[in-house]
């Protein structure tokens, strides 16, 4: 039995819907996909002057390691196309490693979990759509608690 891994997935360049189930089914390989949350359309947070993006969160069981499923992330979004002219700039995709089951890792360039996810309005409701007591085994608290913490400030609309 494998563990659930939670993955962000974002787009505003593009068909951002398109884009979104491309990287889905590539995804796929990593395991068997469990939930996929509706889609949301979020304004940008860290650099606002870019288009909007689309968001969702998928759940996967997987047998590999978060490594792996970093490594794979990083290898759809190279294969889509992405491009990292800017940090936080506009991307065709992008797939963050949000929790792995109740795993904490602290690698160069892998932090699990997400080390802004309690902070992300975009992350926390699409989350809490398919996996509401989904556990920040930092903090202690599920994504719910989490989504109910944070301050107002970012739009977040579901599709």
């Amino acid at each position: 039995m494998g563990q659930t891994v939670y993955l962000s997935l974002g787009s505003n360049l593009g068909d951002r819907a398109a884009n979104l189930r491309a990287a889905l089914a590539q995804l796929e390989v990593a395991g068997r996909l469990l939930a996929v949350s509706a889609l949301y359309e979020t304004q940008p947070v860290d650099v606002p002057d870019q288009p909007w993006f689309l968001n969702c969160v998928a759940a996967i069981e997987t047998d590999k390691t978060p490594r792996e499923v970093l490594k794979l992330a990083l290898r759809v979004e190279a294969a889509m196309g992405r491009l990292r002219l800017r940090e936080k700039g506009a991307r065709k995709i992008d797939i963050d490693v949000v929790l792995f089951g109740d795993c904490v890792v602290d690698e160069p360039g892998l932090k699990i979990p997400h080390p802004a996810m309690h902070q992300r309005r975009f992350v926390l409701e699409p989350l809490v759509e398919i996996a509401p007591e989904a556990r920040h085994p930092e903090l202690g608290k599920t994504a719910r608690e989490l989504l109910a913490a944070l301050p107002g400030g970012q739009t977040v609309r579901r599709l």
